[in-house]
Parts: structure tokens; sequence; C-alpha cells
């Protein structure tokens, strides 16, 4: 049940675990707070499960190396990971090792309360989502071939002007195409559309 779930926080920063645990404690939801990677690994065998949010950037094992580490010890529970402006690339990386979204610090708290609940939701579903990525496969293949690169270097962790570069295109024209793109696979969001393109099996070299 999700009211038996705990949500467990890893962040280094004292002050981000503080703040952080506060709104998830006002929000209703049970908390356990870990100040690293390692602790919450070594601690694992014993905690209750649920969810999990995870800094990317952390000294020692990161957000993304935890993922992987996770997936080695065959635990499923959901993982959100908390990124900066600047890591699309860590973002990117931390969904194909099996985060279900991801948020960018400074971030709205109603937008992260809703992948919180997100992940809540995924820990209490059952059966399976072939349907979802079928569904999702269907949508690529009605975009443009334009759009599909603009796709593959979205996955590929590119920003805007990088993508822009590559194809030979203003960063204003990737703008569109991206926008177009978004609509199309009916993604409201950046973490959204990668979400999507992992649960479909896209990757960089297989936007379609």
């Amino acid at each position: 049940m999700a009211n038996d779930a705990v949500i467990h926080l890893i962040d280094d920063d004292e002050h981000v675990r503080r703040a952080v645990a506060f709104l998830l404690g006002t929000a209703g939801h049970a908390v356990r707070v870990h100040e690293s990677a390692e602790r919450f690994l070594e601690e694992l065998p014993n905690l209750q499960p649920g969810c999990i949010v995870s800094d990317v950037r952390m000294p020692g094992l990161d957000g993304v190396g935890l993922l992987r580490k996770l997936r080695e010890r065959g635990v499923d529970m959901p993982t959100i990971i908390m990124t900066g402006h600047a890591d699309v690339a860590l973002a990117v990386a931390a969904m194909k090792a099996g985060a279900i979204d991801f948020v960018e610090k400074p971030f709205d708290d109603e937008i992260f309360l809703a992948a919180v609940q997100g992940a809540l939701s995924r820990y209490n579903k059952e059966g399976s989502d072939a349907d979802a990525a079928a569904e999702i496969r269907n949508r690529a293949e009605a975009l443009t071939a334009r759009e599909r690169e603009v796709l593959a270097g979205l996955l590929a962790g590119h920003p805007n002007k990088t993508i822009a570069y590559d194809l030979g295109l203003s960063p204003r024209t990737v703008e569109v195409h991206r926008a177009n793109l978004m609509t199309k696979m009916g993604a409201k969001s950046l973490s959204e559309l990668v979400r999507m393109a992992m649960m479909a099996g896209l990757s960089p070299g297989k936007s379609a």
C-alpha cells in the first residue's frame, strides 16, 4: 500500500536533506534520510520498501552509480533523480540506468510532489507496461525524419545548441522540431519524453 511506503531521500547536502524531508513530511509522506548512496546500500537489507529520491551528483557513488548497483542487486524501488539545470546528459544516463523520473533543482514543490506521487503509484502498480510501450512506439513512427534526429540527440543527452550544430540547423529550428515531437509523443517535459523512450526501448541509435 502507498501508505506503508517510505520515501528514501539520499543527498550529501544536509540543508537539502532537511528541506526536502520537511516538504515530503508536510505532504504526509514517511521519509527516511541517507547522507550517501553507500550508506543507503549498507542499510538497504533492513529498510522498509517504497521509493527513492536521490541527488545525481554526490561524492563517492553518485546517483547513476546507485541506480546501477540497485539493478545489479535486483532492487526495483522506483527512483527519482534530482539534477542541476545543466545536467541533461546525467539525467538521461540516470533514466537509462533505471530512474523513472528526474527533477531539476531548484524545483517547484508541486512538480516535485507530483513526481513522488508517480513513483509511489509505480511502487503499487501491478502488471505489464507492454501496451504502453507499444503505444509509444506507434507515436514515434509518426515523427518526421528530422524530428527523429532531434529525438536521438535529446536521448543522447545533448542540449539544443549541440543538436543544432550536429544537424546543421539553427537552434530556433531545433526548438521547433523539439516542440513538435514532444506534442506528437504526448510528452509534457523532457523527463517524461526520456522516460517514455526508455519504456519503449528507443535509444539514440533507434529513435523510431
